[in-house]
């Protein structure tokens, strides 16, 4: 496949491309402001027909920039499965900047020369909503077939797909472990939980407060684009999304929306559904937003992220207020008994068995403590440091508006556990990295740690053992 160099990337599609058709069109395009429009001078049909028509247009202009920035072929490994047996995609799949013919070559460079020159890999910028101008939540298709069957709900937009390949994405159904039932290990029996077989899965494996956080969880709720307004972006009138259709099984499915807490719009950043295994152990929730606690991240997500932070369309739209006393706190009950997959060649502190790992996954568990420098964030036994850390991504390129989106730095990002890390592509906050190999390469290059083609490999390794 052709590469094309990051200039011509960001001209695939610039921003005012996008913009023809405002997410929420007015009479006259208004100032710059804070809100988005409540009443609409379209009826449903209409914009329904204007976005339909725009539709292959966005798609198409988006899977360029895909296929630009990735390697995207089917290269799954013959040894290496998540959880419930998918394969995972090996290899770095970012595409290498035209005159750099390694990655060895381009570590050699100092980020100043490396965003003077334009040589910061395109596939290592922050990755754009498939039509980021609109923005919201978009779902695998693999999603939207399945819960059209088991629930009669419609998730499918008539606007936009989701973009990246289903090989990239988490194995469905995802695995359920639970803390409080370690020695039944997957407990979905297979399904996808949903309200129609929740009380049939878990009657007699959770208390009574338990299952009423997971009933809720599998509730659906209006939301911006799933609603009963005229202001939707599904055919019919819905009853909204649930929790548990982007953190499916409570792991994750990658369905992807846009952060509620940043304007203006083009500056907001694109969201990868983090798995919600593991929330046990974590005390920052949200990528950017530094909430404390997995009960101040349930009612947020419902009453603010799901409608783009916009209190006013909350409102329009038919925000369910959950009653923080019972309905938030037995949510948070349920989530935290989300357990990480097992790791069989981990110690209780997090370390490698030496009779039980190879070689290369003890020589890539030396690095990862050493010379890769991963566990000053990522520390064991869950590989977290619970904090956030800005990684100055701003010193290897400029600002750009690249399809709708200003690409510019990140600032500070939680530190993700990696326990069950090969469960949950693609990585980095917003999915801009397709594999584990990808990851290793996007950090050899932002901490200067010059590592040689077999280190990147052993520390591959290990992190598969996590």
């Amino acid at each position: 496949m052709k590469r094309i160099g990051l200039a011509a990337i960001g001209a695939v599609v610039t921003a005012s491309a996008l913009t023809s058709l405002p997410p929420r069109t007015l009479a006259a395009d208004p100032p710059a402001t804070s809100y988005s429009p409540v009443v609409l001078d379209k009826s449903f049909d209409e914009l329904k027909r204007d976005y339909t028509s725009l539709k292959p247009r966005v798609m198409r202009q988006h899977q360029q920039l895909l296929e630009a920035r990735y390697d995207l072929r089917d290269r799954g490994a013959s040894d290496v499965t998540m959880s419930r047996g998918k394969n995972v995609q090996v290899g770095v799949r970012t595409r290498l900047p035209r005159g750099i013919g390694s990655w060895d070559e381009l570590a050699q460079l100092t980020p100043d020369e490396i965003r003077e020159r334009g040589l910061w890999p395109a596939g290592f910028m922050p990755l754009p909503h498939p039509h980021h101008a609109e923005g919201g939540m978009v779902f695998p298709q693999f999603h939207i077939d399945r819960i059209a069957r088991q629930d009669q709900r419609d998730l499918k937009r008539f606007d936009l797909d989701f973009d990246l390949p289903d090989h990239f994405l988490p194995e469905y159904p995802p695995a359920i472990f639970l803390t409080t039932h370690p020695d039944k290990g997957d407990v979905s029996q297979g399904e996808v939980v949903t309200i129609k077989n929740f009380f049939r899965l878990f009657d007699g494996l959770l208390q009574p407060k338990q299952m009423d956080g997971l009933r809720l969880l599998v509730t659906p709720f209006p939301q911006q684009q799933f609603n009963a307004t005229s202001d939707r972006r599904v055919d019919e009138p819905s009853f909204g999304v649930t929790c548990f259709d982007c953190h499916v099984n409570g792991h994750t499915n990658a369905a992807t929306h846009l952060v509620g807490d940043i304007r203006p719009q083009e500056e907001r950043n694109r969201i990868d559904t983090p798995t919600l295994r593991g929330v046990n152990v974590q005390r920052l929730f949200g990528s950017q937003r530094a909430l404390k606690t997995v009960e101040d991240f349930t009612e947020f997500e419902q009453r603010a992220a799901y409608f783009d932070g916009d209190i006013v369309q909350a409102t329009k739209k038919g925000v369910n207020i959950l009653e923080r006393g019972t309905q938030v706190h037995h949510m948070g009950e349920f989530q935290a008994l989300l357990d990480f997959p097992p790791a069989p060649k981990l110690d209780p502190f997090g370390k490698l068995i030496p009779d039980k790992a190879t070689e290369q996954e003890l020589r890539g568990q030396e690095l990862f403590f050493g010379k890769a420098r991963c566990a000053e964030c990522h520390t064991p036994p869950h590989y977290t440091d619970n904090t956030m850390h800005d990684l100055k991504l701003g010193r290897f390129y400029k600002p750009q508006m690249i399809n709708g989106m200003l690409a510019n730095s990140d600032g500070p990002i939680k530190t993700f556990p990696l326990r069950g890390l090969k469960d949950s592509p693609p990585y980095f906050h917003d999915g801009r990295l397709l594999t584990i190999e990808d990851a290793v390469e996007f950090f050899n290059l932002v901490l200067g740690v010059q590592l040689n083609q077999q280190e990147k490999a052993d520390l591959t390794a290990f992190l598969y053992a996590l």
